[in-house]
């Protein structure tokens, strides 16, 4: 049996791995992978491994987006940080995940399950993980940490997102501001490109945020957003033409 391991953190995949050489030494593991990108390019060069384990969040964005590109038959193990992302999800459609850090026992479990399945019941799993994979795409949200609770944060309720101190945070139109576990860059490839642009260093802005915008010094723009910032939105020069292309941009209804 050959499994495909899509794991961008270096110590979990080392740990994932030598699990698996204790509870399977027969599998051969084809890859590890640690990005959006490089799993779809994978997939479509290389045959259809027998079983991936699947990390849900990756640098480039969620493993979710892998689907849009290429057409996954194989069964999948998810593997996630996080207890409550998607879980429901994922127990509705009996579909099994492995929550970090994995341990053997769990991975055992999972296998068992999987072995267990007859090649029509195989290809059903597959068909509920192409199915659960959709449904979290089109929900278009993002998990935040609120106190003691994860609640979903949906795109359309992003005013901004902002950077500063190693942290980023979502604003929301009410002027709330959420934590987030991803960097700005991986913000920046999760959200869509119609509604999210990459201002600066520090902010990415929603398109329907943007209430009027000034000239700046040195040919830069200066964005007033509807809702209150931390510190002032400066467009550089050299971003200025793809910002106005973006913003006039006619979008589809």
């Amino acid at each position: 049996m050959k499994a495909l391991i899509i794991e961008d953190e270096t110590a979990a995949a080392r740990n994932l791995k030598a699990i698996l050489r204790e509870v399977a030494p027969e599998m051969e593991i084809a890859a590890t992978l640690e990005s959006v990108v490089e799993s779809v390019d994978y997939l479509r060069s290389n045959p259809r491994p027998d079983l991936l384990f699947m990390d849900i969040h990756l640098a480039d964005g969620d493993s979710f987006r892998i689907f849009d590109a290429v057409e996954v038959s194989s069964p999948v193990i998810f593997t996630t940080a996080y207890d409550q992302y998607a879980l429901e999800a994922f127990r509705v459609d009996s579909i099994d995940y492995l929550l970090k850090p994995v341990n053997a026992a769990d991975v055992e479990r999972a296998l068992g399950k999987l072995q267990r399945l007859t090649g029509l019941q195989r290809a059903e799993y597959g068909s509920r993980v192409r199915r659960m994979a959709a449904a979290q795409r089109a929900e278009g949200a993002f998990l935040v940490h609120v106190r003691d609770r994860i609640i979903p944060l949906p795109t359309d309720r992003i005013a901004f997102c902002y950077t500063a101190d190693e942290r980023v945070w979502a604003h929301d139109y009410d002027g709330t501001a959420y934590p987030l576990d991803k960097t700005l860059e991986a913000l920046q490839a999760a959200l869509p490109e119609a509604e999210f642009f990459r201002a600066n260093r520090q902010f990415i802005v929603a398109r329907r945020a943007v209430r009027d915008i000034a000239v700046w010094f040195g040919s830069r723009l200066s964005l007033s957003l509807t809702v209150e910032t931390p510190e002032r939105i400066v467009v550089p020069k050299a971003r200025v033409p793809e910002f106005k292309a973006w913003l006039t941009a006619v979008r589809p209804l």
